[in-house]
């Protein structure tokens, strides 16, 4: 059976031991806002393994001299870089649906100044008017 990394799990006292720290040091960094655990009703912290692999990072990083603040930093950074590489996933998968040829649609300009119309390919504009068709060759092998 697995358990789910983010299952908040573990009160203050058994995190600080997977983690080799004082539960003060947990309880401020939690107040800083580096590791930020659960609340179980009653307000008792709950960490996820997530979390205690976070404060080992933590520890980590502040043994290398680097400040509180520094660290701070560096896990928003990461997080950051983390939502933006789930997002280019995201985008590319987008991406990879809409590469199906039957999908892809064609564009004309309308009479109207800004008036754009879609067409399906192969479809001409209804009115026979001064529309201009805008046409893009699929490039090679795809």
């Amino acid at each position: 059976m697995d358990i789910n990394a983010d299952q908040p799990i573990f009160v203050i006292s058994v995190a600080a031991d997977l983690a080799d720290m004082h539960p003060q040091t947990l309880r401020q960094y939690d107040r800083l806002g580096l590791v930020s655990p659960s609340r179980a009703p009653g307000k008792s912290r709950r960490y996820s393994q997530r979390d205690v692999s976070m404060l080992r990072e933590v520890q980590r990083l502040s043994q290398e001299g680097v400040s509180l603040e520094g660290i701070k930093r560096i896990l928003e950074l990461e997080n950051q870089v983390s939502a933006l590489q789930h997002r280019v996933e995201e985008l590319t998968d987008e991406l990879e649906r809409r590469r199906d040829p039957m999908d892809s649609r064609i564009f004309a300009a309308g009479a109207a100044v800004g008036d754009v119309v879609s067409l399906n390919r192969g479809q001409r504009p209804r009115a026979r008017s001064q529309a201009v068709v805008i046409w893009r060759p699929r490039a090679l092998g795809r």
